[in-house]
């Protein structure tokens, strides 16, 4: 009897489960709303709103908050640098995936050198060893490096990591990644002051050659266009000394989240937000 009680369970317990699963399998839309996405599926849905034709050419990134994500986990700062690359890597995947041309990464300011030597020794080391060890990623996948800043005052190891790089992906047609390291807007500015006054005195350039257009020519980006979108993580309201001439009408979106938090869903989201701007230039819309 008992025997057959638990038959009779059994058989009971297939037919509910197959009853919940067929009305789960119709009325699978009610419960959509109930399971949170992934950050990937999440990405995928923000992408695909996304307008092909309206796609910035140049997007810069203030790479902000490494320090303070680290503390509010009760870690040291080097920390959350470390915890860094992984934004990086969905930052360049982005651009790749969407065809932006250009990408510039700020990573480190002439300012930064008055940090603690442990963290300077930190991201020099960082720079180091991600170079190196992403070189065939770069090449695969058609990266062209380049790195802008006052590159001597960077260690020696450093200098001739980058400098391989550079050679490598030097014919590289794809993403076009540009690195700030020891870099400020105001030491491009004089060091393109320096060129242009030395060019004036050797009787190379009139004083009647120089306008905007002209000046710009001595500037480290003087191959690569102005930033379209300018993102800042951290939540800090200012530009820091970063790209100051090239910045004059690029578009701004500071965030809160800090950078080892940021993925590609955040990115399609700011060229999203791009997107809905009004870039005038200056002029009224009917003469754009």
């Amino acid at each position: 009897m008992r025997r057959f009680s638990k038959i009779k369970i059994g058989l009971l317990a297939l037919v509910v489960g197959y009853l919940i699963g067929c009305f789960c399998q119709k009325y699978h839309y009610l419960f959509k709303s109930l399971i949170p996405s992934s950050p990937v599926s999440q990405s995928h849905v923000l992408k695909d709103k996304i307008q092909a034709e309206k796609l910035p050419q140049h997007v810069a990134i203030m790479m902000d908050g490494n320090g303070r994500w680290a503390a509010q986990q009760g870690k040291p700062r080097v920390f959350g640098h470390m915890n860094a690359l992984q934004s990086v890597e969905e930052a360049i995947t982005a651009c790749i995936e969407l065809g932006i041309p250009y990408l510039t990464l700020y990573a480190f300011s002439t300012e930064n050198w008055q940090r603690p030597q442990e963290e300077i020794d930190t991201l020099m080391y960082l720079l180091r060893t991600t170079i190196h060890d992403k070189l065939t990623e770069f090449i695969k996948n058609d990266i062209k490096l380049q790195v802008i800043g006052d590159v001597s005052r960077l260690p020696h190891d450093c200098q001739i990591e980058l400098s391989n790089a550079i050679q490598a992906t030097s014919n590289n047609k794809g993403l076009h990644l540009v690195i700030a390291m020891s870099y400020s807007g105001r030491w491009d500015i004089v060091q393109a002051a320096q060129g242009l006054v030395a060019d004036v005195v050797n009787h190379q350039v009139k004083a009647s050659d120089i306008d905007a257009s002209f000046f710009q020519k001595y500037l480290s980006t003087h191959n690569i266009p102005d930033p379209d979108l300018l993102i800042r993580t951290g939540g800090d309201m200012r530009i820091s000394n970063f790209l100051l001439w090239q910045l004059a009408y690029t578009e701004l979106l500071i965030l809160k989240k800090y950078w080892p938090d940021f993925r590609k869903a955040d990115f399609y989201q700011a060229i999203i937000t791009y997107q809905q701007r009004d870039r005038r230039f200056g002029k009224v819309a009917s003469k754009l």
